[in-house]
């Protein structure tokens, strides 16, 4: 794996995988269930008009596992915090998780593509606000003073990921694209690696087994997050 000297912007790209080791369970297993539901039960618009009730105390138990104490940053959030105070030029993490461990382990430039956990948004003026407590159908939105104008501030299925603008801007000028704990197969993010290679990005794929996009890659490191992570960031910061 080489890394030339001159890399002025590395852009992150993190997935479920990164948040494995931290006890986060991952988005979807391979018959279709997340944490048991069905996902088009609770990540969609359709479920959430259709059952409300279920897609509010769906997030609100998957916010009480992410706030208890066993779920916290693991080496790899850690690792990329580092990174970011110590690299002389720019890093960005785009994630597509929506828990909050990048910020937890001191990663403060981050694009939640798909969405946090830990917010909510009104359906009327899309104000977002921090959830404190349990959402539901009574909680009374801070702007329009209503109840049932909030949601939960999660990108579902057939809705369009947030800060697109954003994220081209931050890909067309990277130089060393980075892969992390990502399927590679839920665009838009799939089509990132195309893009900054266009642009002439060295581009690295990091998983816990290959990927379909795994032969897109400069360099592929195999192994858990915990570990291929730091050793690459130690790379990038001593080379």
């Amino acid at each position: 794996m080489i890394i030339p000297n001159n890399i002025q912007h590395i852009v992150i790209l993190t997935g479920a995988g990164i948040s494995a080791e931290s006890g986060i369970k991952t988005f979807r297993d391979q018959d279709g269930l997340w944490e048991s539901h069905d996902i088009m039960e609770v990540a969609s618009l359709n479920g959430f008009k259709k059952n409300p009730d279920l897609v509010f105390d769906f997030y609100n138990a998957r916010r009480d596992q992410l706030q208890s104490e066993e779920v916290h940053p693991n080496e790899a959030h850690l690792a990329l915090a580092r990174l970011e105070k110590k690299f002389q030029g720019k890093v960005t993490i785009i994630t597509q998780n929506v828990d909050d461990l990048h910020e937890r382990a001191g990663s403060t430039n981050i694009i939640h593509m798909h969405g946090e956990l830990l917010k909510m948004h009104c359906k009327k003026s899309l104000k977002v606000f921090s959830i404190s407590g349990k959402l539901n159908q009574s909680t009374i939105c801070s702007c329009c003073r209503e109840a049932g104008n909030l949601r939960p501030h999660i990108v579902w299925f057939g809705e369009v990921p947030y800060r697109l603008d954003d994220i081209e801007e931050e890909l067309k000028s990277c130089d060393l694209f980075i892969s992390i704990g990502t399927s590679g197969e839920v665009y838009p993010a799939a089509a990132f690696v195309s893009e900054v290679k266009h642009h002439g990005a060295v581009t690295i794929e990091q998983n816990i087994v290959p990927t379909k996009q795994s032969r897109l890659f400069d360099s592929q490191l195999t192994g858990p997050s915990t570990i291929e992570v730091p050793r690459l960031v130690k790379i990038i910061l001593n080379p």
